[in-house]
């Protein structure tokens, strides 16, 4: 067998083939002769069949289906034996595949992109250092008091936080317009569910009353025909509701498994989680900026069949974040709303990958325990959590690469610039989510610029 290897990218390969035609042909032969073994034929008795008729019956057949395997088992054998890398499965092409004739055809692959890692030294990190407040604790627990409150008639106007019982119904014009009446609908003022400006004419109404409210659709809108368009709704009150926030007493604290009720411990283990909640935001804040220095410095070309697995996965990821069920095809979304996502993605997997190799970093069994350890402190029954994890090679390999590549920023972070800058509980949480805003703005920037 002759093997040429023609390199047309820095991550795209072209591999000619050439397999002699009487070593092709002595495996059809071959393969003929196992198949009239087994073939009946009205006239002829199981295995007596002439090969000239076997041929003529089944000859077309069974060399497609000899020139697909010897095709497979020598491109196997060509990317050993020429140390290719390949990213995905390849494209094979027979360009020559007749009897007597050499067999030849050509396999088009991607590989991984071969990396020398560039230094972030230089960048700087900002790492937010946050301490949680006693103020901090108590707009926590008056949030919990919120997010628990019941909703009790009250007479008089309601105010933003209020829920109001409405019906409504919109109009373009004087007519009405699909998607735009309901009956008995509960809504909560100021929780912005509602095209921008209506809620906001809302305050102030009591119950029994009917509203006018005339709003813009925003040029955006998901419905198009109604993007930009001016429209007025007919609303009648029903109800108004004030939030009734409920005591923190015994009942309350036991709904947040401090089942004595005390709550002291009740402030203790709040104060846990949120410091918990604190410390993964600075740790992902930290990982954002650290990570996207890590690709400015080193933009490598990524395989497409990679980014097509990842985009894959991003979305059935929004299929069940969406609830669009199990039975969903998610091929029916675009690839484009994912693409930059799931390129930015395996760069970064790419990158992190070679930094892990570089600095020969692993992750023990007593190091992948605390971190599921550390998981399991978020969950009610911990030790269920531990002993579940603990049992499932694929959760415990989860495990690992997140351990992996925490260590993998921490090498990182040693180049970099690391500049501490006190924050609030509530700036630090602010600051994460803005970066994963910031870095969704870019992919989406990027897509629009191809």
């Amino acid at each position: 067998m002759q093997v040429s290897v023609e390199t047309t990218s820095q991550i795209e390969r072209r591999v000619t083939f050439q397999v002699p035609a009487a070593e092709v042909d002595e495996a059809v032969e071959a393969r003929l002769k196992d198949t009239a073994k087994n073939i009946r034929l009205n006239g002829f008795r199981k295995g007596r069949v002439p090969m000239s008729v076997v041929r003529q019956r089944y000859g077309r057949g069974v060399r497609d289906e000899v020139v697909g395997e010897l095709m497979r088992e020598r491109y196997v054998r060509a990317i050993t034996e020429q140390n290719l890398n390949p990213a995905g499965f390849p494209s094979i092409e027979p360009k020559v595949d007749q009897a007597g004739k050499d067999l030849e055809f050509v396999a088009s692959l991607e590989v991984y992109p071969e990396i020398e890692l560039a230094s972030v030294e230089g960048t700087e990190v900002e790492r937010p250092v946050v301490q949680v407040s006693d103020a901090d604790l108590e707009e926590m627990i008056e949030t919990l008091r919120k997010q628990n409150a019941s909703w009790e008639e009250v007479d008089r106007a309601a105010e933003e936080g209020d829920q109001v019982k409405i019906d409504f119904q919109g109009f373009l014009g004087d007519e009405p317009f699909e998607g735009g009446s309901a009956e008995g609908h509960e809504l909560v003022l100021g929780s912005g569910n509602f095209i921008p400006g209506f809620e906001d004419q809302l305050a102030g109404a009591k119950a029994g009353e009917e509203k006018v409210i005339k709003v813009t659709f925003p040029e955006d809108y998901q419905a198009e025909h109604l993007a930009g368009q001016e429209a007025t709704f007919k609303v009648k009150v029903h109800a108004v509701k004030g939030r009734a926030l409920p005591d923190v007493d015994e009942a309350f604290i036991k709904r947040f498994g401090v089942e004595d009720g005390d709550l002291e411990k009740f402030r203790a283990e709040v104060k846990k989680n949120m410091t918990r909640e604190a410390k993964q935001a600075v740790d992902n804040r930290v990982k954002q900026q650290v990570l996207e220095a890590l690709k400015k410095a080193n933009d490598i070309p990524v395989p497409q069949a990679l980014v097509q697995q990842e985009t894959d996965a991003l979305k059935r990821q929004a299929a069940q974040q969406f609830g669009l069920g199990e039975d969903f095809d998610v091929s029916q979304l675009p690839n484009e709303l994912f693409t930059e996502q799931a390129k930015g993605r395996v760069q970064v997997g790419l990158l992190l990958a070679e930094v892990i190799k570089a600095h020969e970093l692993d992750a023990s069994d007593d190091e992948i325990r605390a971190k599921v350890e550390e998981l399991a402190e978020q969950y009610q029954e911990p030790q269920q959590v531990i002993d579940y994890y603990m049992g499932n090679d694929q959760l415990k390999t989860q495990v690992k690469s997140a351990i992996l590549e925490e260590k993998a920023v921490d090498k990182l972070l040693e180049q970099a610039t690391v500049k501490d800058v006190e924050m609030s509980y509530q700036q630090a949480l602010a600051a994460a989510q803005q970066g994963e805003q910031d870095e969704e703005a870019e992919e989406g920037e990027q897509a629009a610029n191809g």
